[in-house]
């Protein structure tokens, strides 16, 4: 039973990541059609903010989730305070994550900078423990280390993704306030559009995971 509920939530936490990011890839295009008035274009904005809080809230649940299905079905063996350390450091992370989204935070906020801090030190973490289960340094079956190191990608590709759309915050709030003109519009689906190829990279790293979640390499 507790393998069964452990692996259920696994699975839903791979569900809403890509299914949030499929909503907010769609949604993405009606915030950059200029043919939309800016009201349309301004609600289309909060549902993109929203629906991206699934795919957010899912990266961060990845890891206790996969790190405790690992655990009951035997493939490491952690204790039980370990378990509950990683629960706690990413639930107090999943905080940080939504109190950013709820107050609308501003990127130079403490808890923005934490937020990224914490993203930097995970990706290392997990280059760093995958890549020494697949050179053979740590005891562990190789299809944990890859899907460590596939969720590192997917954490990289995501960060790349904020510095792609970095132009669009500052052109969004002057769409706004004075307007939709051509230079905003240029870059608001500029900004979207270099994003995008890099969502759907997500988006094959995540489907990647999947695959070695069940093909199971030793």
């Amino acid at each position: 039973m507790t393998t069964a509920l452990i692996s259920l939530m696994h699975v839903l936490v791979f569900v809403y990541w890509l299914g949030g990011d499929l909503g907010a890839f769609y949604t993405s295009r009606m915030v950059s059609d200029p043919a939309r008035p800016v009201a349309a274009r301004a609600a289309a904005a909060q549902a993109l903010t929203a629906l991206d809080m699934a795919p957010r809230t899912a990266l961060i649940l990845t890891l206790p989730t996969g790190v405790t299905l690992a655990n009951v079905a035997g493939h490491v063996s952690l204790s039980a305070a370990a378990i509950v350390v990683i629960w706690v450091i990413s639930l107090a992370w999943l905080g940080l994550a939504w109190r950013i989204h709820l107050k609308h935070l501003a990127p130079g906020a403490i808890v923005r900078t934490l937020d990224l801090s914490i993203r930097w030190l995970v990706l290392t973490g997990l280059v760093l423990v995958g890549g020494g289960v697949v050179a053979g340094v740590i005891a562990a079956p190789l299809f944990l280390g890859l899907k460590l190191i596939v969720l590192a990608a997917a954490i990289a590709t995501g960060l790349w993704v904020r510095i792609l759309i970095a132009p669009f915050g500052p052109a969004f709030s002057a769409l706004l306030s004075s307007g939709p003109t051509p230079e905003i519009d240029q870059v608001i689906t500029r900004a979207l559009a270099r994003a995008r190829p890099a969502v759907m990279l997500i988006w094959a790293l995540l489907v990647t995971a999947a695959f070695i979640g069940f093909w199971r390499p030793q």
